[in-house]
């Protein structure tokens, strides 16, 4: 008896010339509806589906292969003598390869003008059902879902010691069946829970599945001795962020390029002026806002001259030549902006260890939820979307701040968000010049960012991401000796009351926001 095979993928690359190598390997060839045209229209003898379930297509295609004939030719264990008597009883053919993949509901729901309608039409029930079924019985029937494996998979049929490859094999080809099934029910389930924006029961699901399209191995994780890879998700509405940037030039991304590139793009794309931001070790140590993005760049070296060593340029407007004729005799590793000049790029690439990454935009987009992995599970949360530009600010001392003021502290407190927790950033003239973050107390980011800061402060404004638990003798009355004239923090602290008299002494305005602002 000649092995069969069902051929119905709707990706058809490099379809023709498998389906001529499995014939000269006398196969029996089965397809249905396209696919059954394509490859009869390439001269191969190959059945409809139909002739296997003495069916034909019912519902306007809606069901073809959901037969007993199929899938029982399947499921069917060759190493069990009742299953083989079954099918010889109901004249059913064993089946022994079954390659599909799936119909194309990403790029159906990616089309601006898709329906409902449009998008269930476009949910595949028998491709995965088969996919489901062969990849159950993987020691019997080799399940194909991806083109690329086309070739050695005929390697492994052509192979007569073990015809269709040995038991690991087979089980590497099932698992990848799987998952292909599952991403795209991942999607389908993703797309009809979007549909009730605003209902935290859709957002945060009883069960979430995630998928995610591999996009690169990255040449090692955080650490040497530690693997990497890349992974995009394949959502169409999903934000494209720096996985979806075009690199333009230098060395394939790292997994910390990647983890710091986002960092830097994720605080640009939180101004609407134009605006620089450096980034080192997933923290920013320098961010200013200016019309002329080349001395926005320099204000933002200037805040901390020896961190940009190695880091990340983010910019959410078009890099110019001056802006690289700043940079000149500057080391970084990756620069990412919605644009370059043409002379500043020429200019750019003559950097031989310079990524160079086009975002597609520079709109503000996040994630529907954002999550982060735990030791036997994940966390979950809705983006961080405030900013200090949308915030109504509450004053709570004598003195109001000044209009200029309170642009500054607004300005401050849309840079604090970004640096890690406990976070504090000292700011004028529309630029950090001190940044303090990521300790387990407030007082010793507060010093290191008044000491960055050092003459500059004079005038200057403070941001913190949280209340200050202490006030006198702590770091609000350090930031008042040291010449800061407003304040902006969420408030909410037992020594709240304390942390006013102090500012009050010293005639300095606070603001609270009412809204904590951690980066962990």
């Amino acid at each position: 008896m000649s092995p069969v095979a069902i051929l119905a993928p709707y990706d058809k690359s490099g379809l023709k010339n498998f389906a001529l190598q499995l014939a000269e390997l006398e196969f029996d060839i089965y397809s249905t509806g396209g696919t059954h045209r394509h490859l009869s229209e390439a001269g191969l003898a190959v059945q409809p589906v139909s002739s296997l379930t003495a069916f034909p297509e019912l519902l306007d295609g809606r069901v073809k292969t959901l037969h007993p004939a199929v899938h029982a030719g399947i499921l069917a264990r060759r190493d069990l003598p009742a299953h083989m008597e079954q099918l010889s009883e109901h004249s059913i053919a064993p089946i022994d390869l079954v390659c599909v993949n799936l119909y194309p509901f990403r790029e159906t729901i990616a089309k601006p003008d898709v329906t409902m309608q449009d998008a269930l039409e476009n949910i595949d029930i028998g491709g995965p059902t088969m996919l489901r079924a062969a990849a159950k019985n993987y020691p019997h029937v080799l399940v194909l879902v991806d083109p690329d494996d086309y070739d050695e998979a005929l390697d492994h049929l052509a192979m007569e010691s073990a015809p269709g490859g040995s038991e690991d094999y087979r089980r590497r080809l099932a698992a990848k069946a799987f998952q292909h099934v599952a991403a795209y029910d991942t999607m389908i389930a993703g797309y009809l829970r979007r549909q009730e924006a605003g209902d935290t029961r859709q957002a945060f699901p009883q069960e979430l599945t995630i998928g995610l399209d591999k996009v690169a191995d990255t040449r090692y994780g955080e650490n040497p001795h530690q693997r990497g890879a890349v992974y995009r998700d394949p959502n169409p509405t999903a934000p494209p962020g720096v996985v979806g940037a075009e690199q333009l030039h230098g060395l394939a991304m790292s997994y910390l390029n990647y983890f710091d590139a986002d960092a830097a793009w994720r605080c640009a794309i939180d101004f609407d002026e134009p605006v620089v931001v450096i980034v080192k070790h997933g923290t920013p140590c320098g961010v200013a806002a200016h019309d002329d993005i080349a001395v926005a760049y320099q204000r933002a070296y200037d805040s901390d001259p020896i961190s940009p060593f190695g880091g990340i340029i983010a910019v959410n407007r078009p890099v110019t030549w001056d802006m690289t004729e700043a940079m000149r005799g500057k080391r970084y590793d990756i620069i990412i902006a919605p644009g370059y000049e043409d002379r500043a790029l020429e200019r750019l690439r003559k950097r031989k260890d310079l990524r160079i990454l086009r975002m597609p935009n520079a709109d503000r987009a996040y994630p529907e939820v954002e999550f982060r992995q735990l030791l036997g599970g994940m966390l979950a949360h809705e983006p961080d979307m405030a900013r200090g530009t949308d915030m109504e600010l509450r004053v709570v001392t004598k003195r109001a701040p000044t209009a200029a003021e309170a642009d500054e502290l607004r300005f401050a407190w849309s840079c604090v968000k970004h640096v890690r927790s406990n976070a504090v950033v000292i700011a004028t003239g529309r630029a950090t010049i001190g940044i303090g973050g990521g300790q387990p107390n407030r007082l010793w980011p507060t010093q290191q960012a008044i000491e960055r800061a050092g003459e500059r402060i004079d005038g200057a404004v403070i941001a913190s991401d949280a209340f200050f638990p202490f006030a006198r003798g702590d770091a609000v009355e350090d930031a008042c000796r040291a010449g800061i004239t407003a304040i902006i923090q969420p408030g909410g602290g037992a020594r709240d009351e304390e942390a006013i008299e102090v500012c009050n002494e010293y005639g300095v305005a606070m603001v609270f926001t009412g809204t904590r602002g951690f980066r962990h």
